[in-house]
C-alpha cells in the first residue's frame, strides 16, 4: 500500500541580520586586526631581510653563542617602533595600516570640525610630525584597547595620549598651521622648518 500523504517542505529560515551597532564594533574590531597583521608582516619582513651577525655561530668560552649571549637582554623583534626609523618597504606598510585607522577610525570619531583654531589637512602623510604623532597615538590605541589592559585602558588612552595628540595636532601653530582651515577650502602647505647650519661656512 502506497503512502498518499504529501509531505509539506520546511519554511525556508528568515536570513540572518546583525544590528547596525554590532556591525560598527565589528568593523572596528576588523580593523584593528587588519593593522595588527600588517605589523606582523612588517616585524617578519624585517626580520627576514636583516643578515646573521658573524658571531652568531662563534661559541664563546662557555659554549653559549656570542650573539645569543649579548643579546639577553634584548628582547625579539625590530630594534624600533617609531615609524620614522623606518624605511622603504617597512615604512610603506606600516603607513598604510596606520592611514586605515586615521581614516576609519580616528576621524570619523574624533575629526571634528576644521576651523581656523583646529585646522586639518587631508594629506597629513605628508607632514612627518603628524605622521609621527597620530601613529604614536595608534600604537597607544592598540595597546590600551586590548583586553589585557583592563577596564581603565580605553579611559587611559583617552586622557594620556589622544587629548594630548590632538592639542598639538590641531593647533593653529601645529603641524597643519598652513593647511586646511574651512572644509570648503582645502589646502596643503608643509611649513619649512629651521635649517641646520652648514659646517665650515658659519666665519
Amino acid at each position: 500500500m502506497s503512502d498518499t500523504s504529501t509531505t509539506t517542505p520546511d519554511p525556508e529560515p528568515e536570513p540572518f541580520r546583525v544590528p547596525d551597532g554590532d556591525l560598527d564594533d565589528l568593523a572596528s574590531t576588523l580593523a584593528k586586526t587588519m593593522a595588527e597583521v600588517r605589523q606582523h608582516g612588517v616585524i617578519l619582513d624585517r626580520l627576514g631581510s636583516e643578515p646573521a651577525p658573524a658571531s652568531a655561530a662563534r661559541p664563546s668560552a662557555d659554549g653559549v653563542p656570542a650573539a645569543e649571549a649579548a643579546s639577553s637582554a634584548q628582547e625579539d623583534g625590530p630594534a624600533s617602533v617609531f615609524i620614522l626609523a623606518l624605511g622603504g618597504e617597512a615604512y610603506a606598510i606600516e603607513i598604510a595600516a596606520l592611514s586605515d585607522w586615521v581614516n576609519y577610525l580616528f576621524l570619523p570619531v574624533y575629526g571634528r570640525e576644521i576651523s581656523t583654531s583646529r585646522p586639518w589637512c587631508a594629506q597629513w602623510h605628508e607632514h612627518p610630525e603628524a605622521v609621527a604623532r597620530l601613529h604614536a597615538l595608534w600604537l597607544a590605541w592598540q595597546q590600551l584597547t586590548d583586553a589585557e589592559a583592563g577596564l581603565s585602558g580605553p579611559s587611559t588612552w583617552h586622557r594620556d595620549h589622544l587629548d594630548q595628540a590632538l592639542v598639538h595636532l590641531r593647533a593653529p601653530d601645529g603641524p597643519f598651521g598652513a593647511c586646511t582651515t574651512s572644509a570648503t577650502r582645502p589646502n596643503h602647505r608643509v611649513l619649512a622648518t629651521p635649517a641646520p647650519e652648514l659646517l665650515g661656512l658659519a666665519a
